[in-house]
């Protein structure tokens, strides 16, 4: 339905500003404290003003913009800015989820679908929610990934000399109801568009043209059902979970739990992993399900658990899934192009590779990287270590498709998620992984810990050096500061951790 409300051409105005110099975004946008963006004044003004100055003016004039957000505290009221800025920076179109509800993956899948110019994602993902909470802005580009760093930076150089924005202040906008609103503006011929979308529909789409849902819903809703439990964890997802798992592929509606997005993620971190969803870990130990999984705020991100709390490793989990590619009748279409890991991702996947003489890149962590490989027809599958799994459906990571990539293995094996596992490793052996994340400490003392690696590192005598541990030796393989040439743009990235540089040892075992 088109609703053009009645009234005069709302008037365009410009106001001064000064620029703040802590605007840098990271590899997942601008991510601050809630109330830098609420109270500070003109901060979220001045950070979306600087997205609009980076594209050029003829690109932005008439565009298609997407915006959507997880839902925590502070989305709605950013999002009636974003659209009054838009409105006066020369966009002509954007496509809303309702009640500013879309998740990462949904926004990436509609920036690809309409051709847009890009998105704007309000999300701190697995960051907690709430007034003393995290608040974060994400911009995509127009292949619907992360923007990368030329545009970031960009952003960044712009909002340190910013002097000026735009907006149209009296523009309302009601994001509950779907359907076209436009708006006559002064000084332009066209009027401004605003879609609101059904924020779950275009998503499911896309899903039902890469699985077999036939196969899903057998699965999920047959006589011998698989039992599933699938933690939503008050984020994004939970809409996406109901419509897709329960009313579509007919799991009963209490397999979901979590599924109302909450301002505050209902007090916790929206984050899938063992600390944060120890609910679903304890559920699961009981033996009353057999496949579960979590989400994190925005979507992007997944943790897969086995009958009794079997953790699958997400290092683990890209490359069963790359060694079962073929149950996703997708990959049946498109063919396998390549797979991708992160550096600190195990090299479980690699693996695979060598196995099926698939062509397998080792990137720098930050989604875009596999973003580049993809639109130049370089890779198929990707994962990385911090619970993020994706194709080249889309250019972001996607928990639900990871999910569903899980259920149509675990339909076409009938098997466990445990004895999946344990072929695997059995066929093409283990890599072991551990993550250690330190939180909130002092940068002096970071940073000299990070030196001290980087001096193991120019000490040549350290490779080969054995560790004895219990009746086993371990012979350090490999160690380096690990730095990354695109193949594709030739870029190269290097000390891609703030302050310090990644380090990646390879320690090997005796057979």
């Amino acid at each position: 339905s088109l609703t053009t409300v009645p009234q005069g051409p709302l008037p365009l105005l410009t106001f001064t500003t000064a620029p703040y110099y802590d605007q840098k975004p990271g590899t997942s946008g601008l991510r601050k404290k809630t109330y830098f963006f609420e109270a500070k004044p003109c901060y979220l003004e001045n950070f979306i003003q600087s997205i609009f100055f980076s594209i050029d003016l003829k690109d932005r004039q008439g565009s298609s913009l997407v915006v959507g957000g997880d839902g925590r505290y502070f989305n709605k009221s950013a999002i009636e800015t974003i659209v009054q800025m838009a409105a006066a920076n020369g966009i002509g179109r954007l496509v809303i989820g309702q009640n500013g509800i879309l998740s990462t993956p949904a926004v990436s899948c509609i920036i690809r679908k309409i051709k847009a110019i890009g998105g704007i994602i309000l999300t701190a993902s697995h960051n907690p929610g709430g007034p003393n909470g995290d608040f974060g802005i994400k911009f995509n580009i127009s292949n619907g990934g992360p923007a990368p760093e030329a545009i970031t930076d960009k952003i960044f150089q712009i909002s340190k000399t910013i002097e000026e924005y735009a907006i149209c202040p009296d523009l309302k906008v009601d994001l509950g109801v779907l359907g076209k609103q436009q708006f006559d503006l002064e000084n332009k011929f066209k009027p401004f568009t605003v879609e609101i979308v059904d924020s779950v529909e275009a998503y499911a789409t896309m899903l039902r043209n890469i699985f077999d849902f036939n196969a899903l819903k057998e699965l999920l809703s047959g006589p011998n059902r698989l039992k599933i439990r699938i933690d939503a964890m008050h984020g994004v997802v939970g809409p996406y979970v109901k419509k897709i798992l329960c009313e579509e592929l007919g799991a009963p509606a209490n397999s979901a739990v979590n599924c109302v997005p909450l301002e505050d993620f209902g007090g916790h971190h929206p984050d899938p992993n063992l600390t944060y969803a120890a609910d679903l870990v304890e559920t699961m130990k009981t033996g009353e399900h057999d496949f579960g999984a979590a989400f994190d705020g925005d979507g992007d991100r997944n943790m897969i658990l086995g009958k009794h709390g079997f953790f699958v490793n997400p290092s683990d989990s890209v490359a069963v899934i790359a060694a079962n590619i073929f149950s996703i009748p997708y990959f049946q279409q498109t063919g396998v192009r390549g797979f991708a890991r992160s550096m600190p991702t195990s090299g479980a996947l690699d693996r695979v590779a060598n196995a099926t003489k698939i062509a397998l890149y080792e990137t720098p962590t930050g989604w875009k990287f596999f973003g580049n490989l993809m639109d130049a027809s370089k890779l198929s599958l990707c994962g990385e270590e911090s619970f993020g799994t994706g194709s080249d459906h889309i250019r972001e990571k996607d928990g639900l498709w990871a999910v569903l990539a899980w259920l149509s293995i675990l339909a076409t094996r009938k098997q466990s998620v445990e004895d999946i596992l344990k072929d695997h490793w059995q066929k093409y052996g283990r890599n072991f992984f551990t993550r250690y994340d330190y939180e909130e400490v002092e940068a002096e003392g970071a940073n000299k810990m990070m030196k001290e690696l980087e001096a193991l590192i120019s000490d040549r005598s350290f490779v080969g050096k054995q560790f004895p541990v219990g009746d086993k030796v371990y012979t350090v393989e490999k160690i380096d500061n690990f730095e990354y040439s695109d193949p594709v743009d030739g870029s190269i990235s290097r000390n891609q951790v703030g302050g310090g540089s990644l380090c990646g040892s390879v320690v090997n075992e005796p057979d």
